[in-house]
């Protein structure tokens, strides 16, 4: 049976594989409380768990890239939420913070395929002037797994205890990984797909022809290029955004605006909505800037950014918020602007990249990425009692309005529209 528009079923499903993703990945967070009861460890030592998970995604994220490109997207993908799942399920077993880190780890490992997959996809399947639609409604996935983990976790948790509320939330990846590995092919190959879908996406994109020896990534090749850099630079400036805003906001409103913890869970959440319309209004901009701008495509994300990169200065101004609630506004403005800026800058990802390399490329940017978070973090832990946090959000501005201006300069598309 033909299906159309395929493609769009085919985002559907990697959005569901970001959200299990996702699922499993922020059920420590909401555990957390529990667990330095429960396995009798220190805050300190909690710590050392998520930089378990930290420093494993982080390295592991080229090498995902690389194995996915080498493996094909098919079996790569399916191969490591197999393993994410695996080690999600073990979790249960933990019997202190030194097995619950190894588990831990051990899913940084496996779930850091899932970004560079889901953008390798959206290179496959996706003409160039729909991918940055294709990136924001996958890219939502990760907002939707974290706003979705507190109620599921704490219903599993309280029902059946927290063994099984990392049991089920592992589990669930198995699903996936089955439903990738039977349901997904390549555009040429899908026995579902329409001659004239086929032809659509086939038409403008960068691949080998079908049944050709896939071509090995060139590592040295791809780090020495400008595109790399073009997008690896950006994404460095832009993710202590999304560190600052994952980890630090209850903490912020708490010791600096006086919430208490139900206010906090009344309101905390908002970012997290409005960075998953950010990622997909993001993703129309790109088409509207084509269209109504004349654009070239690769313009037309960059000019994305530079929007985003704008609306940051909002997060910056924080510290002139005399309302709590306007400052939880600016946050939602942060929030909104930093999914539109990392939709975008993925998605030229896709457009710069040959489809045999696009996902070690991404695993190296998001490598790059992964790096800042986790610094950033650092300094805010250190600083934040010293000089206060407002300094720190006036440089979540100038971070991104540097990187939209490196965007700009070495990924403009200087050829004639």
């Amino acid at each position: 049976m033909k299906i159309r528009n395929l493609r769009w079923w085919i985002i559907g499903l990697i959005c569901l594989g970001t959200i299990i993703n996702y699922l499993a990945r922020n059920s420590l967070s909401v555990l957390a409380p529990i667990l330095t009861n429960e396995l009798h460890f220190t805050t300190a030592q909690y710590s050392y768990v998520v930089g378990a998970f930290t420093l494993a995604y982080t390295v592991m994220q080229p090498v995902c890239g690389y194995i996915v490109d080498l493996l094909g997207l098919k079996l790569g993908f399916a191969l490591f939420a197999l393993i994410w799942s695996i080690a999600g399920c073990l979790h249960g077993f933990a019997s202190g913070w030194l097995s619950l880190s190894f588990f831990r780890g051990l899913l940084g490992l496996s779930e850091a395929a899932a970004i560079p997959s889901g953008i390798k996809a959206v290179g496959e399947w996706f003409p160039d002037r729909e991918r940055s639609i294709a990136v924001g409604w996958f890219n939502a996935g990760t907002s939707l797994g974290a706003m979705l983990a507190p109620p599921l976790v704490i219903f599993l948790h309280v029902r059946f205890g927290w063994q099984a509320a990392f049991v089920v939330t592992g589990m669930l990846g198995f699903v996936f990984s089955a439903l990738w590995f039977f349901f997904y092919h390549s555009p040429a190959e899908h026995p579902a797909i329409t001659e004239s879908e086929k032809k659509l996406i086939l038409s403008d994109r960068k691949t080998q022809p079908s049944g050709e020896t896939i071509e090995r990534p060139r590592l040295g090749q791809i780090l020495s290029s400008r595109r790399f850099w073009g997008v690896a630079i950006p994404r460095f400036l832009a993710e202590p955004a999304w560190a600052t805003f994952s980890f630090w906001i209850p903490l912020y409103l708490a010791t600096v605006r006086g919430m208490d913890i139900k206010q906090i869970a009344m309101f905390a959440w908002l970012p997290f909505l409005t960075a998953d319309l950010g990622g997909i209004l993001g993703g129309y901009i790109s088409p509207f800037f084509i269209k109504h701008f004349h654009m070239r495509v690769v313009n037309s994300r960059l000019a994305g950014v530079c929007v985003g990169a704008v609306c940051m200065i909002g997060p910056g101004c924080i510290g002139l918020a005399s309302s709590v609630y306007v400052a939880i506004a600016l946050f939602c403005l942060g929030g909104f602007a930093h999914q539109m800026i990392s939709a975008l800058i993925n998605c030229v990802s896709a457009d710069v990249f040959n489809t045999n390399e696009v996902a070690t490329a991404n695993g190296f940017t998001g490598m790059a990425a992964w790096i800042a978070s986790f610094m950033f973090s650092l300094v805010i832990g250190q600083l934040a009692t010293t000089i206060g946090y407002n300094p720190l959000f006036v440089c979540l501005t100038v971070f991104d309005l540097i990187g939209a201006t490196v965007a700009v300069s070495l990924l403009r598309d200087r050829g004639v529209a």
